[in-house]
């Protein structure tokens, strides 16, 4: 931190639930936190794929030990970034979709990606609160992507007498600007070698998105990973290297997955790769999806 001279918009932070807190009742199994600070909004989530340093060294699957890291967004011409967390309402059994507007995901013709977070999705209800948060978005031209997670620690006061550790709930980030450029592939359950791996980032690829000012992010279930591929570590993040060389990765396992495969055209017309609408809400996949914020100047 006493190398960043300029604060950031918008911090992403992904960590293990020890590494943040050093509670002892973390578990040696996989887990997750989401936290969103006070001026700044940061996720907060466990066992990550990061690159190690610049973005053309090779990313890491890190699924056991301490880590994270930080990824620190600045003010970018033509784009904006909107944060936004909505709790299950215990009151009403139907989502207010008013919120929508308020968290840039509604009457907003700039709107190209969201990544959703959502957290505790054991609890009852929470299944179908997370539905009433995609299925809306599912229809508009956006990509989509993201995970779930076991639980949530807030920093910030809410007008809610419900407290994050205690309700369901959905955390994210919407990308908006008419330079952004993205694109999303699922990895299903039948991926489990390194030519179908290979086989889902050639799909990837042939997107044809930028990847100059390009972030990689992996979402993956915690099913996956070295067991999933008969104990060869790090696979899904060396695909990914192999064909994104310098594009840097980031991620996290987690307790379900969110996307499909979708590509966006140049003049950002969804083109997706059946013909209706897909089912977002995944287990045992990995959704890799690259955002391309814009050429620099």
């Amino acid at each position: 931190l006493q190398k960043v001279h300029v604060l950031p918009q918008t911090v992403l932070y992904i960590a293990d639930a020890e590494t943040f807190s050093g509670h002892e009742e973390c578990h040696e199994q996989k887990k997750g936190n989401l936290l969103e600070s006070q001026y700044t909004r940061c996720l907060f989530c466990v066992f990550v794929v990061t690159p190690m340093g610049s973005s053309s060294n090779r990313p890491q699957e890190i699924e056991e030990g301490e880590s994270g890291f930080a990824l620190l967004f600045p003010k970018i011409d033509g784009v904006k970034i909107h944060t936004f967390h909505f709790f299950k309402d215990l009151k009403n059994r139907v989502f207010d979709e008013s919120k929508f507007a308020e968290a840039g995901l509604k009457n907003n013709p700039d709107l190209r990606v969201v990544l959703l977070f959502g957290y505790n999705s054991w609890k009852s209800g929470a299944t179908r609160f997370l539905h009433q948060i995609v299925n809306p978005l599912n229809e508009k031209s956006i990509i989509l992507a993201g995970g779930q997670v076991e639980s949530f620690t807030s920093l910030t006061s809410e007008n809610n007498n419900t407290q994050p550790g205690d309700a369901c709930g959905v955390v994210g980030l919407a990308f908006s600007g008419p330079q952004i450029q993205s694109a999303t592939v699922l990895l299903d359950q039948d991926v489990a070698d390194e030519r179908t791996a290979e086989a889902a980032m050639q799909r990837l690829k042939a997107a044809n998105i930028p990847e100059r000012n390009t972030i990689g992010f992996m979402f993956a279930c915690v099913g996956r990973g070295y067991r999933h591929y008969k104990t060869k570590r790090n696979m899904e993040a060396d695909a990914f290297r192999k064909f994104f060389p310098n594009v840097p990765l980031f991620g996290f396992f987690g307790h379900g997955e969110i996307g499909c495969d979708r590509i966006v055209t140049g003049n950002f017309i969804l083109r997706e790769c059946n013909d209706i609408k897909e089912d977002l809400l995944h287990g045992y996949t990995t959704v890799m999806t690259l955002i391309h914020l814009g050429s620099s100047k």
